[in-house]
């Protein structure tokens, strides 16, 4: 009888210690943080960001010298360095390669030239933490040791100066998205922001699109028109992306997506990789940075030539109407706009970091990346929902792009045309 109770005493201590192991990994991932959790879900796929502009600040305060500024320690002038970096769990990043759209046309193409060694430069300065990235393949492996894919995107169309030429040497250095604008048109495609109902793409326009196709560099719509938008959408045979622009049924801004440019995205099967640009994100910023143009603009017609007496007014304005803040959460609302219009295949992130003022609040720098994909955990993502907004979506996208690119060639040979006849 007592063996018997033994017994029984001790298969009960048994099931016991099954349950309560059971029931552990369950406790643990119910108590886990959203931020930690995100981490450990970044440590399974690459978070590849779509735009940072890093490279020109080497340009502007530096010369080109990548030796002047020492990405290892924190930059507190800067937005990105390598310790945040490590912290806000990048795995892949397309470093901008951007010159001003003023540039008459060979000084565009040097300068852009310049900024490509300044990328190669720093990624050959810190192989420990950055490696060159040319496909897909090489940014999942990258990322599975440990460092920074690093990818190239070549931020306007004026740095060809109209040359396919230069497309295609560009793409041989390593460029793997080209936006075709800024801030100006390039003569063959409209930009946003100026006469933006003007066109969309000219003959050469839907020329560079298709040579763009056949060596596998992605379409960039960010900066262009809702011409260019649906003219380029309907040329390209690969799938396009807008690399730093947000959705405009929510921030009425000329560099956001329409939804019915979306949709014609989710057909393309192209993405929107969602920017951080605060008054791309906030209806109230965007209102108020137009307030404060207009009033700039009446303060210098006021008081002409006399830049300290502006300088005050502005100033005195400025105090009277507090600048509104855009939040983390104003990010997370786009993409989710966009994944309930068009579906969460067809939505990615592109910050924008060093290329604009201040974050928002809680993305103020790209240590904080984490705290975005915490927040989509949040708000009840899956896990494979954040993985492809992270990353899979663009890796998706550039292994079509490259796909594409090999089927053209397959006989085809390159298109000559330098210039806009």
């Amino acid at each position: 009888m007592t063996f018997r109770m033994d017994r029984a005493m001790t298969n009960a201590r048994a099931l016991a210690c099954i349950a309560l192991l059971l029931w552990l990994p369950a406790c643990s991932l119910e108590t886990e943080s959203p931020v930690d959790w995100a981490r450990s879900l970044l440590r399974e796929v690459p978070l590849v960001d779509g735009h940072n502009d890093l490279p020109w600040h080497y340009h502007a305060r530096y010369g080109s010298d990548v030796t002047k500024l020492d990405l290892r320690v924190h930059q507190p002038r800067l937005q990105t360095d390598i310790p945040r970096l490590r912290k806000g769990g990048l795995g892949g990043q397309f470093w901008s390669v951007f010159v001003s759209p003023s540039l008459p046309g060979e000084k565009a193409v040097c300068r852009t030239l310049d900024q490509i060694d300044v990328v190669h430069g720093m990624i050959e300065r810190h192989p420990d933490v950055f490696a060159l990235a040319l496909t897909a393949d090489d940014v999942v492996r990258i990322h599975g040791e440990g460092r920074i894919a690093s990818l190239l995107g070549l931020e306007g169309g004026h740095s060809i100066n109209s040359s396919l030429a230069a497309l295609r040497l560009f793409y041989r250095l390593g460029v793997r998205y080209m936006t075709l604008t800024h801030v100006r048109d390039t003569g063959w495609a409209h930009a946003a922001t100026e006469k933006p109902d003007a066109g969309g793409l000219t003959p050469l326009g839907k020329e560079v699109i298709r040579e763009m196709n056949r060596l596998g560099m992605l379409v960039d719509l960010s900066h262009v028109s809702v011409r260019t938008m649906t003219d380029t959408l309907a040329v390209s045979t690969a799938p396009c992306i807008f690399s730093h622009s947000s959705a405009r049924a929510l921030t009425d801004h000329p560099r956001n997506v329409p939804d019915a440019v979306l949709e014609a995205l989710k057909q393309n099967n192209g993405i929107v990789m969602v920017t951080f640009v605060t008054s791309f994100i906030n209806s109230e910023v965007k209102r108020h940075r137009t307030a404060r143009r207009e009033e700039l603009n009446r303060l210098r017609k006021v008081h002409r030539k006399d830049r300290d007496r502006v300088k005050k007014a502005l100033e005195a304005w400025s105090r009277a109407h507090p600048a509104p803040r855009a939040t983390l959460a104003d990010v997370a609302d786009h993409i989710d706009h966009i994944k309930n219009t068009i579906g969460v295949d067809h939505v990615g992130i592109g910050s924008d970091f060093d290329g604009m003022g201040r974050g928002p609040e809680g993305l103020e720098d790209v240590s904080k990346f984490v705290d975005l994909v915490a927040e989509l955990l949040r708000r009840d993502y899956t896990e494979a929902e954040v993985k492809k907004v992270a990353g899979l979506n663009l890796l998706r996208v550039l292994r079509a792009a490259e796909a594409r690119a090999r089927a053209l060639k397959k006989g085809q040979t390159q298109d000559t045309a330098v210039t806009e006849r």
